[in-house]
């Protein structure tokens, strides 16, 4: 009836031990479980006799029968019976022993106390929390999850950090993001949970150029930058406070991430009304900020290449006004006279030496140059 005999087995304590007895052709007999040391009956059939809690019984169709004893104790070892009612009485035993060795239990991470998803002011101070089951103790160890270093408190910057609790104080907006809380002892799977930290505060503006010069006709582009959380409503407006929607003039175009926002307002072809401020506003639930960028009309570039070119050609002209002598003999005399009154101090007697007409002629085309060269100067 019997098709094998029971196999002894060894189960560490507090865990389950499992007694395995196959027969066959049992018809309409029944199986029972019995303590052979204490000639206790564990199970009849299908049903539980013996009134501890920790045993009970399965089978599979009417050919294996299994003995169950949870949480195993000290007092649990010893010879177990499988017995078929049978004339005369058919039996086999198996042994159980128990040994005393450390439970491993593999982590798990409890809902509580365990921190959830988390939202704070910026400044404030938050403690995560990290619990975990196991045997051995879990070791509870932060990371977070962008591979960005964790900031503590003191301001020193780590990859990760153990202990069940993480403490951040003052906390800044980068410091925003997802921890890992990660639980290991050596018994397979480590476990982990995502503690999302989101850090709040209202907008702030920075724009890296102000006053943008710019000519008539010419395609510009202004540029702001928004930090903000939760996210921000952004928009540029005119001077007046009117909101500029999108046109084929103004094209505006928000680039985000995360609680950062880069803000664009392309003009194209500027006209005179288009010149003066304009202003990028930045406003979410904590506040609104906005930053003003002044564009002033400039002169064309061929404009002021043509004004360059114009003053160039006046000042050639006046080059040729200087005073040319007309023959040999009026040079000769002009250089005796300088070179007289360099070294003698004479010059008043040898001006007299010179004709009257060349000498007007002289004073007058120097006046002419002195006058035409003030007049280019306030030009």
């Amino acid at each position: 009836m019997f098709v094998k005999p029971i196999e002894n087995v060894t189960v560490p304590i507090g865990r389950e031990a499992i007694l395995e007895c196959v027969v066959q052709n049992l018809n309409s007999y029944k199986v029972a479980w019995l303590r052979v040391d204490t000639q206790t009956i564990l199970t009849l059939h299908n049903h539980v006799i013996t009134k501890n809690h920790r045993v009970g019984v399965t089978r599979i169709e009417q050919k294996t029968w299994y003995l169950h004893i949870r949480d195993l104790q000290e007092s649990d070892k010893g010879w177990y019976m499988c017995q078929i009612n049978t004339d005369p009485m058919l039996s086999q035993v198996g042994f159980l022993n128990v040994v005393d060795v450390p439970v491993t239990v593999s982590p798990d991470i409890l809902d509580y106390p365990t921190s959830t998803d988390m939202v704070i002011d910026e400044n404030g101070d938050v403690s995560l929390r990290c619990a975990a089951s196991g045997s051995p103790r879990p070791v509870i160890t932060w990371k977070k999850e962008n591979g960005q270093p964790i900031i503590l408190s003191n301001g020193t910057e780590v990859s990760s950090i153990n202990g069940e609790t993480l403490n951040l104080t003052r906390v800044k907006r980068d410091q925003m993001g997802i921890y890992l809380c990660l639980a290991s002892n050596g018994i397979p799977p480590s476990v982990s949970k995502r503690i999302s930290l989101l850090v709040q505060f209202p907008p702030s503006v920075w724009i890296e150029f102000q006053l943008i010069g710019a000519y008539k006709g010419q395609k510009v582009t202004l540029e702001c930058h928004s930090q903000a959380f939760p996210k921000s409503i952004n928009y540029w407006t005119r001077d007046n406070g009117d909101i500029i929607p999108h046109s084929t003039k103004f094209v505006p175009e928000i680039i985000g991430d995360n609680y950062k926002v880069h803000m664009k307002l392309s003009i194209n072809y500027l006209g005179d009304q288009d010149f003066g401020v304009y202003k990028c506003v930045s406003k979410n639930s904590q506040g609104d900020m906005e930053g003003s960028i002044n564009v002033y009309k400039i002169p064309h570039p061929n404009q002021a290449v043509s004004t360059n070119k114009d003053k160039s050609a006046v000042h050639d002209k006046v080059d040729d006004l200087s005073y040319r002598p007309e023959n040999n003999n009026e040079k000769d005399k002009m250089e005796r006279l300088l070179k007289k009154d360099t070294h003698s101090g004479g010059g008043s007697n040898n001006f007299r030496s010179i004709g009257r007409k060349n000498f007007m002629r002289m004073i007058s085309l120097h006046i002419i140059v002195f006058y035409f060269s003030r007049f280019l100067y306030f030009m």
